[in-house]
């Protein structure tokens, strides 16, 4: 084993608590060319896909690989911002708001560094900033609200790669879900009524969440029940009744059965069903990406009106939403207890850290 090598460290340097929030990924530019490299790392990942090696490999490098790339960049084309990747654009900004927040509550040196699971910022480089800022206890915060071995466990694997290869490695917490948190739900509530503040309520509310395939939840994933779980204490916030929301999954891809209901059969009916307004939110997603802005604001549109549907509105992920950023920041504290202070005196550190600059330098004079 070749180990990375470990940033200079000097007695007395002040050691700092990291906060990583980890996130999916996306291309580094809208091309096929950046989109090939992005989609290999990304359906190469045993968690992604369960299918037996050999056969997937095939698939992959033989026909998706060939074909998606180019598809894919046309999408990723028709959300790319001036600033760059939408998920990009927003996970920085939370980061930069979450340090801001929580720099409000302790006193204590902290740090907070955004890491990916696929592209760019690798959760390497995330680490390796913590780490070269003298971090030794690392939070890792997955920006998946509910869990899914697909999504929360494929970024702690990330993690877990980075640390087999490190000689030093921090101590190390993890969040696992916040699907039922207090402040996460009434972060979405407050969205949610914002938006029909501006716009009016609609006849029907479809709370949609990323699909998985079918045999994850009889495996033992237990995703399906905490979306459902989100979903009704969104509802019961909104103080909604059972006609008036409805829960499904989108995004399936491949032939064989996953999570229902399908979003696009639900958008179908609910369209020759004549509904006068749906609007969609999905939960699942702290930042819009390419999923939320594409597919679901703009392809979901095109089929509940294609079908018979009136109004369609898609209700934006959090984002920088201030609520958001005031739950992200709970979720954390609760989190670090024992880690961060309140009570944090710097000139004391700097003397303790002088005092044990010191006892290095007595102790290198003996030898």
């Amino acid at each position: 084993m070749t180990y990375n090598p470990e940033p200079k460290y000097d007695h007395g340097d002040q050691l700092k608590i990291g906060i990583l929030l980890a996130n999916l990924g996306t291309p580094d530019a809208p091309t096929a060319k950046a989109l090939r490299p992005y989609l290999r790392q990304f359906l190469s990942d045993a968690r992604v896909v369960e299918i037996p090696r050999i056969i997937w490999w095939f698939i992959l490098n033989c026909i998706i690989l060939v074909i998606r790339p180019k598809k894919s960049a046309e999408k990723y084309a028709s959300v790319w911002t001036k600033e760059g990747s939408p998920l990009l654009v927003h996970a920085q900004k939370q980061a930069l708001l979450l340090r801001g927040f929580l720099g409000q509550k302790i006193k204590s040196p902290f740090t907070v560094e955004l890491g990916m699971s696929y592209g760019n910022p690798s959760m390497a480089s995330a680490i390796a900033k913590l780490k070269a800022q003298h971090c030794d206890r690392i939070l890792v915060f997955p920006l998946y609200p509910q869990y899914a071995a697909s999504s929360t466990a494929s970024a702690l694997d990330a993690v877990w790669r980075v640390l087999l290869k490190t000689r030093n490695v921090p101590a190390i917490r993890t969040i696992k879900h916040y699907h039922d948190h207090p402040a996460y739900i009434s972060a979405l509530a407050q969205s949610v009524r914002e938006h029909w503040r501006i716009n009016g309520k609609p006849s029907k509310l479809v709370i949609s969440f990323h699909g998985v395939p079918k045999f994850h939840l009889l495996k033992g994933d237990m995703y399906h029940c905490e979306c459902h779980k989100t979903g009704r204490l969104l509802a019961e916030t909104l103080e909604l009744n059972k006609d008036e929301y409805l829960i499904a999954f989108q995004s399936r891809f491949g032939k064989q059965e996953w999570l229902k209901p399908y979003l696009a059969n639900t958008l179908e009916a609910l369209g020759k069903a004549k509904t006068k307004r749906v609007d969609v939110i999905c939960p699942g997603f702290s930042s819009d990406c390419l999923e939320t802005l594409e597919e679901i604001a703009i392809e979901g549109k095109h089929m509940f009106q294609n079908n018979g549907g009136g109004d369609y509105e898609y209700i934006p992920a959090l984002n920088e939403n201030e609520a958001w950023i005031h739950a992200m920041t709970t979720i954390a504290l609760e989190n670090l207890q024992g880690w961060v202070s309140v009570g944090w005196d710097d000139s004391q550190a700097k003397k303790e850290a002088e005092m044990t600059r010191l006892r290095a330098k007595a102790l290198d004079a003996i030898n």
